[in-house]
């Protein structure tokens, strides 16, 4: 059943969802940092500001976690997730919570996790118009959570050695490599995601460990789309694009990182 502000999307042959119009929905980012996520089976993991549930949906439907607990603070958004996790059969891998960031503690989860990923608002309060809706306005500003209390939950939530996978702007690197190592997480293995060869980077994905030690691996770019010969942006997706949209996963190439000292 939908609701007048809802829609309904195919995500691909495994997930269907629902979608609240006025709300933000499911893009490019959201899936990338799903196919960044490393498999671990036997780990537990949480989503931060979960939004719809699509990233602990597309992580579940291959198998990389034990199981996801997807934190919301927005009550309409908790529901939805829940809606979402049984319309695709995850009610028994997929818990959705309505709690804030700021608060979440290891407890509410059961213990610590292995897992903790986030695709946090990428805007401070006061940059760019704020949106007429506000859902879309809490999704995008940071005005129930900056990155640092995003990194500060992921810290108090991982155990030692745990991983934490964010998607963030290129141009707030600082802020949130600051934020990573105020929570005692280190970045491991960094991804700047680009339109096409000839683009800056619109996009960066960075994993994580909690206690780790200073060593980081910078993998190849992705660029999404190829350029023709004359140098302008097609709609044709890479190989790489191709892969991660078929595997939920990135090639072998961009998974390579340090051991942690």
């Amino acid at each position: 059943m939908l609701f007048d502000n809802e829609r309904f999307d195919e995500v691909n042959e495994n997930i269907r969802l629902i979608q609240k119009k006025n709300g933000l929905t499911f893009g490019t980012d959201a899936y990338l940092l799903a196919a960044f996520l490393r498999t671990r089976s036997k780990e537990r993991a949480v989503d931060l500001g979960s939004g719809t549930g699509i990233i602990p949906l597309l992580c579940m439907s291959r198998d990389k976690a034990s199981h996801f607990y997807a934190l919301e603070i927005q009550q309409s958004f908790a529901d939805l997730i829940r809606r979402n996790v049984e319309l695709n059969g995850f009610s028994d891998k997929i818990t959705p919570l309505c709690i804030d960031v700021r608060d979440i503690t290891a407890q509410d989860v059961g213990g610590e996790v292995g897992i903790v990923t986030a695709n946090p608002p990428y805007m401070t309060v006061n940059s760019g118009e704020r949106n007429s809706a506000d859902e879309k306005y809490i999704a995008r500003h940071e005005v129930a959570g900056s990155i640092f209390d995003f990194c500060a939950a992921a810290g108090r939530l991982l155990k030692y050695g745990g991983r934490f996978y964010c998607v963030f702007r290129p141009d707030r690197l600082a802020d949130l490599f600051t934020a990573l190592r105020t929570a005692d997480l280190e970045p491991k293995r960094m991804t700047f995601v680009h339109s096409t060869a000839l683009s800056k980077p619109s996009m960066v994905l960075v994993e994580a460990q909690k206690g780790a030690g200073a060593s980081m691996t910078v993998t190849p770019p992705l660029c999404l789309c190829r350029v023709d010969g004359n140098g302008n942006a097609t709609q044709t997706p890479t190989a790489e694009c191709d892969h991660i949209y078929q595997h939920c996963a990135f090639p072998d190439r961009f998974l390579l990182s340090n051991k942690s000292k």
